[in-house]
């Protein structure tokens, strides 16, 4: 092996070395940054496990692209965000995992991995606007009397949907809702939100006779040990999940001849959207959404507005023919 030869292989070794350290830098940083989502933004494990899925597509294309994690400038960025058009992901999808690489970059500079935020002037598409589907109290009130009661999961499917909409509960709220967050004579519940915020929402009187309701049928039921607490049970006498309850709102939907394309937010809008049209404050329907933003909650002006213009132009005698 002559001189050059040797000094071919040595380059290649020194290479891989600094890329396998590198690679373990980058799965050091990635875990300190879940610590960080844990411990001081309080996300949940369902949050959590978004924000690393989000954050991996852009550590696969580093990878592809032989960039190390600590030399990101923003034109990497930039073709990053242009790979995710290219390949058809739904712009309000670019827009999510964007948000999450901008989050990772700040959290590079908090931490003192970088000394600058390169994602600082990385731009996301626009939008349009889009209005989510809302039930009226007569859709919701379809829903439930669709529902079979003869069997034994039918009184807790109608509890499940009188609580979410009576108090716009998201459905992570809802299947780890415990019998000790239930405070029925004084009607109101307690939530654990987003980043382990907790709110106080008011329960309706109907809400409550469906979970008293629910609650007789509980009593017969083997409850598995340490699921005693939770106010939701599926026939093992387990807490339910967000896909279970999903797919029993879908099927409801289908029975009550609902054509709208819903799931279980659609009921946290149509509470929100009731409030808002029966006068309710912006800054009320806020605390009990839980929203940290009151920009959040403005969308449901939208709505509201939306369903202005159509009263008019259904009523209004100039529009009557």
């Amino acid at each position: 092996m002559n001189f050059f030869e040797r000094e071919y292989l040595r380059r290649n070794q020194r290479l891989r070395i600094y890329m396998e350290t590198s690679k373990k830098t980058s799965v050091n940083i990635v875990k300190a940054y879940q610590r960080y989502l844990k411990l001081q933004r309080g996300y949940s494990a369902n949050t959590l496990d978004a924000y690393v899925r989000d954050l991996q597509k852009l550590m696969d294309y580093l990878e592809r692209e032989d960039k190390q994690l600590l030399e990101v400038e923003l034109e990497d960025l930039q073709h990053f965000a242009a790979g995710l058009h290219d390949i058809g992901i739904h712009p309000r999808s670019q827009c999510r995992i964007l948000s999450g690489v901008r989050s990772f970059f700040r959290f590079l500079q908090l931490d003192g991995y970088r000394d600058d935020d390169p994602s600082e002037l990385l731009e996301s598409p626009v939008l349009g606007e889009h209005l989510p589907e809302v039930l009226s109290p007569d859709e919701v009130d379809a829903l439930e009397n669709s529902i079979d009661r003869s069997k034994w999961e039918g009184q807790r499917n109608r509890a499940i949907i009188e609580v979410l909409f009576s108090c716009g509960l998201r459905v992570s709220e809802l299947v780890n809702l415990k019998l000790t967050d239930l405070y029925m004579e004084e009607q109101y519940v307690r939530v654990m939100g987003k980043g382990l915020k907790e709110r106080l929402v008011p329960i309706s009187p109907k809400a409550i006779k469906e979970l008293d309701l629910w609650f007789e049928d509980r009593k017969h039921m083997d409850i598995k040990p340490g699921e005693e607490d939770f106010v939701f049970l599926n026939r093992r006498g387990a807490h339910l999940t967000r896909t279970m309850i999903l797919i029993m709102i879908k099927q409801q939907a289908v029975d009550a001849g609902i054509t709208k394309t819903i799931s279980p937010h659609t009921l946290r809008h149509s509470f929100a959207t009731a409030l808002l049209e029966g006068g309710a404050d912006l800054r009320a329907i806020q605390a009990m959404l839980g929203h940290e933003s009151i920009g959040t909650t403005e969308i449901y002006t939208h709505i509201d507005m939306s369903t202005l213009r159509q009263q008019i132009l259904e009523h209004h005698p100039r529009n009557m023919r």
